[in-house]
């Protein structure tokens, strides 16, 4: 997709919804790929409905979900442009723009989800968050993105060998890719959106990803099976364009910052709520879940990965103070 058609297609969306935002004497607009409802764009619409409350109404955030203004990395780039002002994407996303991000995005980094909450709420996460804005981005709020496992059309998986051979959509990163192929498996990066057809035409096997996405997503309904092998724990984020946030004055980015750190207080808790209910509902409607995965073998064959991508003195030492982290 080209730059102009992204900002014709953003006009056309901002446009529909000019109505709504002609009170407010700045209307930000926040793209998010996952449907109305799901706790990343719940997470906003609170953060959104904090600053129109403490900016007696001049600042209004509107959501747009179901990826209405892009897919994510199509999203990504018209916020670094200042096309749109605001973007919910996973970490993922962005290993290609902040190199940081790979190194934050590595498989079996984090021991839990827990782990990766301690660590972006510290210095670890104020660090990270300084990186982004050499790239026009700035880095607002850490939301839980859960822990991604691998489903399929074929068969429960349980092993490494289980792996090999088949086809996996993964976000469009390097890291996800040379993952896949440590594992034995072949990545197919593409869009989020094309996954349901392409595992239900066969063009690919199946897809990685946490319980919430695979519900909402449809997945379920044409790959049942689910392996709980959590390889990736990588957190989503919302970021501002670098241009919109200058506009403002202090006191308002303030204002931001603070509703941003509140909402993704809430979206967390949305969240385990969400990935419960998920879960429940997958199981009910015929997927299988295998969780008795001996994750050691997997753990193993993550070292050509670790040695590719860790390779400075500073990505070490990163690494190890997230390890350490309690």
């Amino acid at each position: 997709m080209t730059r102009t058609l992204l900002i014709c297609g953003t006009i056309l969306a901002a446009g529909a919804s000019a109505a709504v935002a002609a009170d407010c004497e700045v209307t930000l607009r926040s793209s998010d790929t996952h449907p109305d409802g799901y706790p990343t764009v719940e997470g906003v619409k609170a953060m959104a409905a904090e600053v129109k409350d403490k900016t007696q109404g001049r600042i209004c955030i509107e959501v747009f979900p179901s990826s209405q203004l892009g897919e994510e990395k199509d999203a990504i780039e018209q916020t670094q442009f200042g096309v749109i002002d605001m973007v919910r994407a996973s970490f993922g996303s962005f290993n290609d723009i902040v190199p940081v991000t790979q190194t934050v995005s590595l498989p079996y980094l984090y021991r839990s989800e827990d782990h990766l909450h301690k660590v972006l709420d510290g210095p670890i996460g104020d660090e990270i968050a300084k990186e982004f804005e050499p790239h026009d981005l700035v880095l607002l709020a850490y939301y839980d993105g859960g822990a991604r496992s691998f489903y399929n059309s074929k068969k429960a998986i349980k092993t490494v060998d289980d792996l090999k051979g088949m086809k996996f959509r993964v976000m469009q990163n390097d890291v996800f890719v040379d993952m896949m192929s440590a594992l034995g498996a072949n990545a197919t990066p593409m869009p989020y959106g094309e996954v349901y057809s392409s595992i239900q035409t066969g063009v690919i096997d199946g897809a990685e990803n946490n319980f919430p996405s695979y519900d909402s997503s449809g997945h379920a309904e044409v790959a049942k099976f689910f392996t709980l092998d959590q390889h990736l724990i990588v957190p989503e984020l919302v970021a501002m364009s670098k241009t919109s946030w200058e506009k403002l004055s202090p006191e308002d980015q303030a204002v931001l910052r603070d509703a941003a750190k509140n909402s993704a207080t809430l979206q967390r808790k949305l969240w385990a709520d969400q990935e419960k209910a998920s879960e429940d509902k997958v199981i009910a409607s015929g997927a299988e879940v295998t969780r008795d995965v001996d994750k050691t073998a997997f753990i193993e064959a993550m070292v050509p990965v670790y040695e590719k991508y860790v390779t400075t003195p500073e990505a070490k030492d990163l690494v190890k103070r997230i390890q350490d982290t309690q």
